[in-house]
């Protein structure tokens, strides 16, 4: 693989790019943040999927109203006639699938919080070497997380990931680290060595690293 510094260059340099680069919270600000605002958060992902984001963002305050502040407790609570008057309200986006993996999701948030003491703890306390088994076990545990919804989700909470966008992973075939696109578990534990080898290496964030290797792609 190609040491660290040389990928670093090809991007341009870190001058180049400082204000580029993404900010991952503490440990300590992942556990203040309130469940509710991750299950915003993780509803705001979903609902984004496959839509113009500035669309959704300008309904928000709307969602929030009507999932009632992203309450885990009182959305899990959301009869099913609660959710098809949703399917009516021309505030938000009527997408049925997506509405009820928002209370499926609040249950499973309310699970988690009984695990492991909120969702909060849960992902601060992922080893960070291991962060693609964290994307999948959020993909098994909530609906509609697979694919990138699960890192992308992470980035917009403060935790520290890489995201396999086609310029990251184009920048991982160009620097050796893995041969064709990341599937399955092997492929996904290819490309977590790499980033591991090069956050041991360079002492950067997996965030960081995520950004230059997308800038050095060529």
């Amino acid at each position: 693989m190609t040491p660290f510094g040389e990928i670093l260059k090809a991007a341009g340099g870190v001058e180049a790019m400082a204000d580029r680069l993404p900010r991952a919270k503490s440990a300590a600000d992942l556990y203040a943040i309130p469940d509710d605002r991750y299950l915003s958060l993780m509803s705001l992902r979903v609902f984004r999927t496959g839509i113009k984001h500035s669309v959704v963002d300008a309904k928000w305050p709307a969602f929030e109203e009507v999932f009632l502040g992203f309450d885990p407790g009182r959305v899990r609570a959301m009869n099913d006639e609660q959710l098809e008057a949703l399917m009516a309200d021309t505030r938000i986006i009527r997408h049925g699938g997506k509405i009820r993996a928002t209370r499926d999701n609040a249950a499973a948030m309310c699970t988690l919080a009984d695990e492991a003491g909120g969702m909060g703890a849960y992902i601060a306390d992922w080893p960070a070497d291991d962060i693609v088994g964290l994307w999948t076990d959020i993909a098994k545990r909530f609906k509609q997380m697979g694919g990138r919804s699960a890192p992308y989700f992470l980035r917009m909470a403060g935790r520290d990931t890489f995201i396999l966008t086609s310029d990251v992973v184009l920048a991982l075939n160009r620097w050796g680290a893995i041969d064709g696109e990341p599937k399955g578990k092997h492929g996904l534990r290819s490309a977590q060595e790499a980033f591991n080898a090069w956050e041991n290496e360079s002492g950067r964030p997996l965030s960081e690293i995520s950004m230059i290797l997308a800038l050095s792609r060529g």
